[in-house]
C-alpha cells in the first residue's frame, strides 16, 4: 500500500507537495488543470518524475493500475490487448489454483514478518535496534575522547571531530592492539613532548669537575704548621712564646719603620734583623708559597665552577631537576664560602692547621643530577631522531591504555552486536528462503493460471454490461486472426472504433479496466494484489451513466475496504461534484473520515497547484443539502415544496433525463392522482405568478406528499438512491444490487 506521495516541481506542483497518511481508499476532488492527473501519472509510472517520491508500507511496491486520459488513449486502439480471466474450469483446477493463491499469499506474509522484524533501512526492527546500539557505543567512546582529548589529542589526531570514525578506531585497536600497558601520567608525560609541535634535539648539559677540588681540600700545606728555622738562636724564644706569625707579621713593617722596631720603636740593630731573616727562611719561603698558590687556585677553581653551575641552573632544562640541583648548589656555594675562610685564616697565621669541608659528596650529588638530566636528553634526541616511531609506539600505548578502561562497555557493545548480527543473518537468510519459495510459489500459480485463463470471458462480461446499460448498437469481439486482441464492432461485424461518441469510447474503456483490475494482460498474473487509481472516470460520460460507473466503482471500494480482495488501496480523482458525492456517500460516515478513508482538494492558485487534507468529506453539494432538509424533523412546511421540487428535477429531469408524464403513469387509480398533485404542486410552488396570495400548507398535506416523493422512487425503481441520501442502514448494498436500474430506467 502506499503510504504518502511526495509532488516535486512537476508540472504546475512549483513546489514539494506531499499526500500523506494514505488509506484504503482516497477522494482527490479538484477542479480541471488543477494538477489531478499529474498525481495519477506519478502512481503509474514513477520513474518519468525523477522529483517525485512514492513511500511504500514496510518499503515493498505493488502493481498499479491507473485509469486516466493516457490509459484511454493508449487502450482505445484498433485492436486492444486481450484480458485474460479464469474461466470455469473443473473445481478440482479451480481448488488448486485458491491453494496456490493462498501460498503464494502466506509467502509473501512471512516475507513481510521477517523483513518488519529485520527492519526497514535501520529505522526498526533488528537494524533499528544495531543502529541504536552502534548509536550509543559512539557516545560512550566520544565520552572516553573528550576525556583524553586534552593530553591525549595527537593520538587521535583525524578523528577528533567524527564520532563514527572515533568508534570504529576503537573496534580496530580492540581487535589489533598488543602495546605494552602504561601509567596514564608516564603516558601525559611523553605525550607533552613527542605531540608538540616543531619539536627539535636537545643540548646535553657540561658535566663540571671537581676533581681539583679534591687536591686542594687534602693538599699537605693546609695541616703543616709553616715556622722558622729551628737553629737560629732567637728561634727558641720563638717557639717558646709561640709568636712566629705575629713576629713574621712584624718583619713586614720593619722594612717600613727605618731601622727602628715598629712595635717599642727603639733601634734595631743589623745583627737581630739577619737573625731574624735567617730564621725565616727558604723553606719558610716556599710553604707560604704554596700556600698562597693553594688559596689563588681555590678560588679561581671556585668562581669558575660557580659561574659554570649557575649557567646550567639558569638554562631551566626540563630535564634537570631543578630544586634537588638548586640545594645542592646552594651546600655546595656555603661549603665553598667556608673552605676560602680556612684557607684564608691559614695564610694569616701560617703555623696553624687547617682542615677543609670536602666538596665531593656535594659534587657527586650535583653530578648525579646532571647526569640524569643527560639520559634523559639523549632519550629525548633519541627519540626526535625516531619520532615517527615514537609517535607510533605511544599512540599504540595510548589507545591500549583507552581499552583496558573501557574494557566492560567494549565487551557488553561487542556481545549485543554479535547477537543482533546473528539475528540479523539468520532473518536475511530466512527471508532469502521465504523470497526463493515465493517465487517457486508463484512459477506454480502462473503454470496453473495459464491452464485456465482465457481472454473470451471478459468479452462476454463486457457485452453482457453494455447489454444491460442500453447499449445495443456496438460490443467487445475477439480479432478474427488474433484472438488475444479486442475489437469493438457493430451487429453486422463492421469496425465501431472510428464511428463512436467520445461517451461511448469512454464508457467501453472503463468496463475494459474495470474487467482488467480482475484479470491481467498476460495468461497469468490476475491473482496478484494491487492498487487502483480511478482519474476523471466520468469526464465524457453522459449523466446517466454516471451512477453505473459510480456504482461499479463503489464495488472496488468496498473490496479494498475490507481487505479480503486483491485490491488493496484505491484513489478516486475527480472534478465532477455529483460523480464524487455519489460515490463517496457512506451513511455510516458521522462528520469525520472513517480509519479507512482519506479527503483531499487539489487546488491551483497563481498557476501553482497545492494539496490540502480533510478530516471529513470537504464536497458537500446543493444537492445534497436539499436532501438534508428532507430529513431534518423541524424542516419548514413553507419551503418543503421548493426543496421536493429540486430534487426531482435535478434527479430525474437533469440527470435522469426523464419526463414528469413517464413517472406519473408508474401509478394506477389514487396513487396517480397524488402524483400528479405532488407534480403540479411542485412546478406551482416554484413558479406560480401569484407569490402574493401563497398559502402555507399545513402539517399532514405536507407528510401526505412526503410519502408519495418516497413512492416516485419506489415506483421508478430509485428507492436505494433515497435510502442513501436518507441514510437507511444497508443503503450501500442497495446501491450496489440496484447498478444499472438507473440506466434502464431512464430509456423507458
Amino acid at each position: 500500500m502506499i503510504e504518502s506521495i511526495i509532488v516535486c516541481n512537476d508540472a504546475s506542483y512549483t513546489g514539494a507537495q506531499v499526500l500523506g497518511d494514505l488509506k484504503q481508499i482516497n477522494f482527490i476532488y479538484g477542479p480541471n488543470g488543477s494538477g489531478k492527473t499529474t498525481i495519477s501519472r506519478i502512481i503509474a509510472e514513477p520513474a518519468l518524475f525523477p522529483r517525485a517520491a512514492i513511500h511504500w508500507k514496510d518499503a515493498r511496491p505493488v502493481e498499479t493500475l491507473v485509469y486516466n486520459v493516457d490509459f484511454v488513449r493508449k487502450t482505445f486502439v484498433t485492436q486492444m490487448r486481450g484480458i485474460f480471466t479464469l474461466g470455469e474450469e473443473s473445481a478440482d483446477i479451480l481448488e488448486k489454483i485458491e491453494a496456490a493463491k493462498r501460498q503464494v499469499f502466506d509467502h509473501w506474509t512471512s516475507i513481510g514478518n521477517l523483513q518488519n522484524t529485520l527492519g526497514q533501512d535501520d529505522s526498526s526492527g533488528k537494524r533499528g535496534e544495531l543502529k541504536t546500539l552502534r548509536a550509543n557505543f559512539e557516545e560512550q567512546c566520544w565520552g572516553v575522547k573528550q576525556r583524553h582529548d586534552a593530553h591525549f589529542k595527537g593520538a587521535f589526531e583525524g578523528l577528533r571531530s567524527n564520532k563514527a570514525r572515533f568508534c570504529d578506531r576503537v573496534l580496530l585497536e580492540m581487535d589489533t592492539n598488543v602495546a605494552d600497558l602504561h601509567d596514564v601520567e608516564a603516558l601525559k608525560s611523553r605525550a607533552e613532548t613527542i605531540y608538540q609541535d616543531g619539536l627539535e634535539r636537545a643540548e646535553p648539559l657540561h658535566r663540571p669537575s671537581f676533581a681539583d677540588f679534591i687536591t686542594f681540600e687534602t693538599h699537605t700545606i693546609l695541616s703543616k704548621k709553616i715556622v722558622g728555622k729551628e737553629d737560629v738562636d732567637i728561634a727558641e724564644l720563638i717557639r717558646r712564646l709561640g709568636n712566629s706569625d705575629w713576629v713574621k707579621a712584624g718583619m713586614d713593617y720593619l722594612d717600613h719603620s727605618g731601622k727602628k722596631c715598629p712595635f717599642c720603636q727603639q733601634t734595631v740593630d743589623a745583627d737581630l734583623t739577619a737573625r731574624l731573616n735567617e730564621y725565616f727562611d727558604e723553606t719558610y719561603v716556599a710553604d707560604m708559597a704554596a700556600l698562597n698558590s693553594i688559596a689563588e687556585n681555590y678560588a679561581s677553581a671556585s668562581v669558575s665552577l660557580i659561574s659554570r653551575l649557575e649557567s646550567i641552573i639558569a638554562q631551566g632544562s626540563k630535564y634537570l631537576d631543578q630544586s634537588a640541583i638548586e640545594a645542592e648548589f646552594d651546600r655546595l656555594k656555603s661549603r665553598i664560602d667556608a673552605n676560602r675562610k680556612l684557607i684564608d685564616g691559614k695564610r694569616k697565621e701560617p703555623s696553624s692547621v687547617v682542615v677543609l669541608e670536602p666538596t665531593a659528596e656535594i659534587g657527586e650529588g650535583i653530578l648525579r643530577l646532571i647526569a640524569d638530566a643527560n639520559t634523559a636528553i639523549e632519550a629525548h634526541n633519541e627519540m626526535v631522531a625516531n619520532l615517527a616511531t615514537e609517535k607510533s609506539k605511544l599512540t599504540n600505548e595510548i589507545w591500549k591504555l583507552i581499552l583496558e578502561e573501557e574494557r566492560a562497555p567494549i565487551k557488553a557493545f561487542l556481545d549485543a552486536k554479535t547477537a543482533l548480527d546473528r539475528a540479523i543473518a539468520g532473518l536475511t537468510e530466512g527471508i532469502a528462503k521465504k523470497t526463493e519459495d515465493h517465487r517457486l510459489a508463484k512459477v506454480a500459480l502462473t503454470d496453473l493460471e495459464k491452464s485456465v485463463t482465457s481472454v473470451q470471458p471478459t468479452v462476454n462480461d463486457i457485452n453482457a454490461m453494455l447489454e444491460s446499460f442500453g447499449f445495443s448498437g456496438f460490443k467487445l469481439a475477439t480479432a478474427p486472426d488474433q484472438d488475444h486482441l479486442y475489437v469493438v464492432v457493430r451487429e453486422d461485424g463492421a469496425d465501431a472504433t472510428t464511428t463512436l461518441s467520445e461517451g461511448e469510447k469512454s464508457f467501453i474503456t472503463f468496463l475494459y479496466f474495470f474487467n482488467l483490475i480482475r484479470g491481467s494482460h498476460a495468461a497469468s498474473g490476475m491473482t496478484t494484489n494491487r492498487i487502483v487509481v480511478f482519474d476523471d472516470p466520468v469526464s465524457s460520460l453522459d449523466s446517466d451513466v454516471l451512477f453505473i460507473v459510480s456504482a461499479l466503482i463503489k464495488r472496488v471500494l468496498n473490496e479494498a475496504k475490507s481487505g479480503q480482495g486483491l485490491v488493496k488501496q484505491v484513489f478516486v480523482l475527480t472534478h465532477n461534484i455529483y460523480f464524487h458525492k455519489e460515490v463517496s456517500f457512506d451513511p455510516k460516515r458521522n462528520n469525520k473520515c472513517q480509519r479507512h478513508e482519506s479527503f483531499w482538494i487539489v487546488r491551483k492558485s497563481e498557476n501553482a497547484s497545492s494539496l490540502e487534507a480533510y478530516d471529513h468529506n470537504p464536497i458537500r453539494t446543493s444537492y445534497e443539502l436539499l436532501w438534508n432538509e428532507v430529513r431534518n424533523p423541524e424542516r419548514s412546511n413553507i419551503t418543503i415544496q421548493n426543496t421536493l421540487r429540486r430534487i426531482l428535477e435535478n434527479y430525474f429531469t437533469i440527470l435522469g433525463n426523464r419526463d414528469k408524464d413517464d413517472i406519473i403513469d408508474k401509478f394506477e387509480g389514487r396513487d396517480k392522482q397524488v402524483c400528479a398533485s405532488l407534480y403540479a404542486w411542485v412546478n406551482d410552488g416554484s413558479h406560480s405568478a401569484y407569490d402574493d396570495c401563497y398559502v402555507s400548507p399545513n402539517e399532514g398535506l405536507v407528510e401526505q406528499y412526503i410519502a408519495v416523493f418516497k413512492r416516485i422512487f419506489e415506483e421508478t425503481g430509485h428507492i436505494a438512491h433515497y435510502n442513501m441520501m436518507l441514510g437507511i442502514e444497508d443503503a450501500e448494498e442497495a446501491v450496489v444490487a440496484d447498478v444499472g436500474l438507473m440506466a434502464v430506467a431512464s430509456t423507458q
